[in-house]
């Protein structure tokens, strides 16, 4: 006699593949870790295979859930699919999404796609601005949703959390130690004035390498050792480094990732999309 999967187990176990971690997939599937564990568990001993190699705390698939994986993708996308195309309430619209440039990845395509998968109806429309363009077209209307990056977000924002902000530059380079400092900004780049500001407490002088809206004209100059510039910790560009500067630069303190949505933002995948930035960005 033929035997079904269990879907609902099938996309625990998906989910835990693609996130990393049971605790993350039980927030993605709005689950308690132990339910996510008892679906693995289910499904493994339905397969008569372990899926996972647990070693170090630390997950990993089996040769067996490599294959599973590829296919449970495929099967619940299908699940989706059909379950869209036939329900008649089904979610459909736009969402507007704006986030910073520079916290864009890792987290945003696998929120895009994941918001794809479960309401196929429904466009993200995704704009990478600075925080201060972000915040005034969000205040006209522009955006449904927005991740922003700054000091003192609006009492009306969720604030996620707060990262370090640290100087850059090139690895081994020694812009840093130049007078004046050469800086790398953007002419609307958020963390321009907090750097400008500690280097003036600080007595360092410094002038602008760099001007206009580039940020690969940014990120080249930084690299070649002509300026340097700050980013937020976990989000520093290729070719570049955390400046080790021995107290010779000045502290940038820290800056917060808040959340707006707009009231007018309303529906279940909205929902989603909230509570996947939450998890993403939450530090």
């Amino acid at each position: 006699m033929p035997r079904n999967l269990d879907l609902a187990a099938l996309r625990s176990f998906v989910t835990v593949a693609d996130v990393g971690g049971v605790t993350r997939a039980a927030g993605y599937l709005n689950l308690t870790q132990s339910a996510v564990s008892m679906q693995i568990k289910r499904l493994e001993e339905s397969l008569g295979m372990q899926l996972f190699l647990r070693a170090a705390r630390k997950l990993a698939l089996s040769p067996e859930g490599e294959q599973l994986l590829s296919y449970g993708r495929r099967m619940l996308a299908l699940n989706d699919e059909a379950l869209s195309r036939f329900n008649a309430t089904a979610c459909c619209g736009t969402i507007r999404l704006g986030v910073p440039h520079d916290i864009v990845y890792p987290a945003i395509p696998g929120i895009l796609k994941r918001m794809a998968q479960t309401y196929p109806r429904v466009q993200v429309n995704l704009v990478s601005s600075f925080t201060l363009a972000m915040k005034e077209e969000f205040g006209r209307g522009g955006f449904d949703v927005i991740v922003t990056t700054e000091d003192a977000p609006d009492p009306v924002a969720e604030v996620l959390g707060a990262r370090p902000l640290v100087w850059i530059g090139a690895p081994q380079g020694s812009a840093w130690q130049r007078r004046p400092l050469r800086l790398g900004f953007k002419d609307g780049c958020i963390f321009r004035p907090t750097a400008q500001a500690a280097l003036d407490r600080a007595g360092i002088s410094w002038d602008l390498a760099t001007g206009g809206e580039s940020e690969q004209a940014v990120e080249a100059m930084v690299a070649a050792d002509l300026a340097i510039s700050a980013r937020m910790v976990g989000n520093i560009p290729a070719d570049t480094e955390v400046i080790e500067a021995q107290n010779q630069l000045p502290a940038l303190g820290e800056m917060k990732l808040a959340l707006y949505r707009s009231p007018a933002a309303t529906g279940e995948a909205v929902d989603m999309l909230m509570a996947e930035l939450r998890l993403a960005y939450c530090c």
